[in-house]
């Protein structure tokens, strides 16, 4: 199932995303105060909820796109955590032990809604990062590699909108907020439950700059792979439903991002998540990719690793 905030006669409801259209959700599912508790509850409830939903999915109309506007379906999340780095990108990489910074909660957006850049001038230039997102349920706490499937509940997409170069510790040094400026994360369009991806990590992403593919590779790539983000995530902190680990990115097909460009993220098997970039003082850089000349080639990204398939199978 894929599940999604949408906004109708400025209501935000819950919704399931099918090819024809939106099916609303609402009168399946347990009231709450705000969209981003709505959705934890269904995250909380989904096992109970899952006949009640189907029957609805079944029997319910499709409403169509274009009378209704996706709204992220992670409106707030308690934590975004994002890997630093996390690809192999063809062994240009030397290994490097796992970490994460956590994102501005703020900084959350959805489809169709716009990227600001911010109004006062800084030394450096802004760029995508096209990204997987893990979506949690908890709590869960010392999760094990083996058990990680017990504490996700689906996946989404994620753009790491970051300031690159000084304007990551402008505020002080390793603090990365370059990367948490309000509307620097669009999550969405929707959340495609864990039963229906197979393997997160063999995932085909792909972004585009106003038509111009970038971001072109598989999730096969990751160094540190989805069960043991889980576990390290854990191991510090409890992790709450609707909680986020962000994968990381493949940096071949790095550009900049600037005024009145289109940005697309498609994961394939989960959708297409679509947001506009506004800069008020209309600075600009070097349209291009700026890293990674197999960036546009998928395949070169897949790789094969036998010795850790039998986590994800887990």
């Amino acid at each position: 199932m894929k599940l999604v905030m949408f906004e109708r006669n400025s209501v935000v409801q819950p919704g399931a995303l099918t090819d024809a259209g939106v099916v609303d959700l609402s009168a399946s599912v347990p009231s709450a105060e705000t969209p981003q508790a709505t959705m934890q509850s269904i995250i909380d409830g989904f096992d109970d909820l899952r006949p009640r939903l189907d029957q609805t999915m079944a029997s319910g109309r499709r409403i169509p796109l274009d009378e209704v506007r996706l709204r992220s379906p992670l409106p707030r999340p308690s934590k975004i955590m994002c890997c630093i780095a996390n690809y192999w990108e063809h062994a240009q990489r030397e290994a490097r032990p796992l970490n994460m910074f956590l994102k501005n909660p703020d900084a959350v957006i959805g489809d169709g809604d716009t990227v600001r850049l911010p109004n006062f001038t800084v030394p450096w230039m802004f760029m995508h990062e096209a990204e997987l997102g893990i979506v949690l349920r908890g709590p869960a706490r010392g999760v094990k590699a083996e058990n990680w499937r017990s504490a996700v509940f689906g996946y989404t997409g994620m753009m790491d909108i970051t300031g690159r170069g000084e304007g990551r510790s402008t505020w002080g040094r390793g603090t990365w907020i370059g990367k948490s400026f309000d509307t620097f994360c669009p999550i969405g369009p929707c959340i495609a439950t864990a039963d229906e991806i197979d393997d997160p990590n063999d995932l085909w992403v792909q972004f585009w700059n106003d038509g111009q593919l970038r971001h072109n590779y598989n999730t096969d790539d990751m160094e540190h792979r989805v069960p043991e983000l889980v576990e390290f995530a854990s191991r510090t902190l409890t992790l709450r439903s609707g909680d986020l680990i962000c994968g990381g990115t493949n940096h071949e097909g790095l550009g900049p991002v600037q005024n009145g460009e289109t940005l697309e993220l498609l994961i394939h098997g989960i959708g297409k998540l679509t947001v506009r970039v506004e800069d008020p003082l209309g600075r600009s850089w070097e349209r291009g990719i700026y890293m990674g000349v197999d960036s546009v080639n998928h395949e070169a990204v897949r790789r094969n690793r036998p010795q850790e398939a039998h986590l994800l199978r887990e």
